[in-house]
């Protein structure tokens, strides 16, 4: 196991606001929860100033931070442009003292089925946030699915909880719902092609399904997948 490498970071952790982003779960454009995540990735040894000082001053004021993106538009074309804004705000309240700043945006009503999709941008210092590769990710999604080996499991669809992470949105949940697996793991590579094969912009996508029925005394079994867009290139 290699070491971690030295860092700086002051972070504001989830805060919660209503945005106008687009459609909605619903396909309605109004406004709709965001919880916003910012990690301000400092130059090197940038906190020992403060820590050796034990004043707040000499370091990164997140109070000033969370109420400049607080005070942020309602209404944005599209999360990459609130999550745009946001970068903004961080590197002008830290000015020269940030590297980069990472922007985490939670859409926790955007995806019906699904605990939260977010979209997560890091931007190094003097680089455009609309340039930089985006990490989309959704989190819990619940897909009946006919799936598994045993007999019982072939009379009746059950509940599959699906995590999927990439760099581009992909609408998969009508074709998945409507096959049957008697797998996770083919399931789970159904799931990674047709993402890996959605959009010329992804690079690569981790998928991980897991059967909360299967186990009597554990929450579930699971199987997680990652593949590169050209494992896939020549099947399509």
């Amino acid at each position: 196991m290699s070491l971690p490498t030295t860092t700086d970071v002051v972070l504001v952790d989830t805060i919660q606001l209503t945005a106008n982003i687009g459609a909605d779960c619903w396909g309605r454009s109004r406004e709709q929860p965001v919880s916003i995540t910012v990690h301000l990735h400092l130059k090197p040894s940038f906190l020992e100033i403060s820590g050796q000082s034990d004043n707040v001053l000499d370091s990164i004021h997140y109070g000033h931070l969370t109420k400049a993106v607080s005070a942020l538009s309602a209404s944005y074309t599209d999360v990459r442009a609130l999550v745009h804004e946001v970068t903004q705000k961080a590197f002008a309240l830290a000015g020269e003292n940030v590297d980069a700043v990472r922007v985490v945006v939670g859409l926790p009503k955007q995806i019906l089925l699904a605990n939260d999709f977010e979209i997560e941008v890091i931007t190094p210092r003097g680089k455009d946030s609309l340039q930089q590769a985006a990490k989309v990710s959704v989190k819990d999604l619940i897909i009946p699915v006919l799936i598994g080996v045993n007999p019982p499991e072939r009379l009746a669809k059950q509940r599959v909880i699906t995590n999927i992470t990439f760099y581009e949105k992909a609408g998969m949940h009508e074709e998945i719902e409507s096959t049957a697996y008697l797998t996770l793991e083919k399931f789970v590579l159904h799931i990674v092609r047709s993402s890996c094969l959605a959009s010329d912009a992804i690079e690569a996508v981790t998928t991980r399904s897991q059967k909360p029925s299967a186990l009597s005394f554990a929450h579930s079994s699971g199987v997680e997948m990652t593949r590169y867009r050209d494992a896939f290139q020549g099947l399509q």
